[in-house]
């Protein structure tokens, strides 16, 4: 009896909170319509004859005007958004090296001494411990590498990731710090879709070819990576570029690696030189010859693998030299 009077007593009181939520929404000016908060400014308005109920709002922007981006960095009082690329993800304050007070007037050599040793400082404690100092190494040695290859920002950020996750699993034991930071940022643009040759990465890294491909088949696996195999054609438009070949020429090796492809002749052929013998291929057929030796030193391949490719392609497209 009790269990059923206590259960009355709450379906009562919900159906008064909902009761008085439903007067609460309707307008008293008009008392049909129904009040609904307007999109663009949050007003509370009437939906029937337009009464604002509620006008007052936080406006929750900045108190400053900008008319363009350089204006708009200036009055900004925030700093820079957290990164992967740096081993404290770039919270850290740094002490400026210039040697001026906030109007811009020179230190005197006191000041300046104590302003050394504040950077000095800094720059020590920043890094707590020696598995911060070789992360803080590995993300600067990958961001050398992106800058010399041209990699865009977004690829460092998932190749920093990628050390930080190898870092994690403890995969950085009995290997060099150089050759799993390259590795990633091999991944990382093999995953982003940027193409970047084993050997061109190779070339900008401190480590050898077949450490790199070593560390990152074993980074791989044991992180699980889903690589899917390289398209020749993400070569085509930056080794046509270097070449200084025209669109024709590109629309043409396109087309033959297309064909050649559907035939099978890529299967366990390199891509940048199945690429660059397409495009030498394409510069005689749009008689924008180039020479092996040019095109093979674009591609960072040899001569005898664009000979080889080159008379395959042209078998396989049925056509006579």
């Amino acid at each position: 009896m009790a269990s059923s009077t206590r259960q009355r007593q709450r379906d009562s009181e919900t159906e008064e909170k909902t009761q008085e939520t439903d007067n609460e929404r309707v307008c008293d000016e008009c008392e049909t319509g129904t009040l609904v908060k307007s999109e663009d400014q949050g007003e509370l308005v009437c939906d029937e004859c337009g009464l604002i109920v509620e006008g007052t709002n936080i406006d929750r922007g900045p108190e400053w005007r900008a008319f363009n981006h350089s204006e708009r960095q200036n009055k900004s009082r925030v700093g820079a958004p957290t990164t992967q690329t740096m081993h404290d993800k770039g919270l850290t304050t740094s002490i400026d090296w210039k040697n001026q007070d906030a109007y811009g007037r020179s230190l005197s050599s006191d000041k300046r001494n104590q302003m050394r040793r504040l950077r000095k400082w800094q720059e020590r404690i920043r890094t707590k411990d020696a598995g911060e100092r070789n992360l803080q190494f590995a993300l600067s040695e990958t961001d050398r590498m992106a800058s010399s290859l041209g990699i865009p920002r977004s690829v460092r950020e998932v190749a920093c990731v990628m050390y930080r996750r190898a870092l994690d699993e403890d995969l950085i034991r009995g290997r060099s710090i150089e050759g799993v930071a390259t590795s990633t940022l091999y991944a990382a643009c093999r995953m982003e879709g940027i193409p970047r040759s084993l050997e061109e990465v190779a070339a900008v890294s401190r480590v050898d070819r077949k450490e790199i491909g070593r560390t990152y088949r074993y980074v791989a696996q044991e992180l699980g990576l889903e690589m899917k195999p390289v398209n020749p054609k993400q070569y085509v438009p930056r080794f046509s570029s270097e070449l200084e070949l025209s669109e024709e020429v590109q629309v043409k090796a396109n087309e033959i690696i297309d064909t050649t492809t559907e035939k099978g002749l890529l299967s366990g052929k390199s891509p940048t030189g199945y690429a660059a013998a397409a495009i030498y291929a394409a510069s005689l057929l749009c008689n924008e010859k180039k020479t092996q030796r040019e095109v093979a030193d674009v591609a960072q391949v040899t001569e005898v693998t664009i000979r080889n490719r080159y008379q395959e392609q042209i078998e396989a497209m049925g056509i006579h030299e």
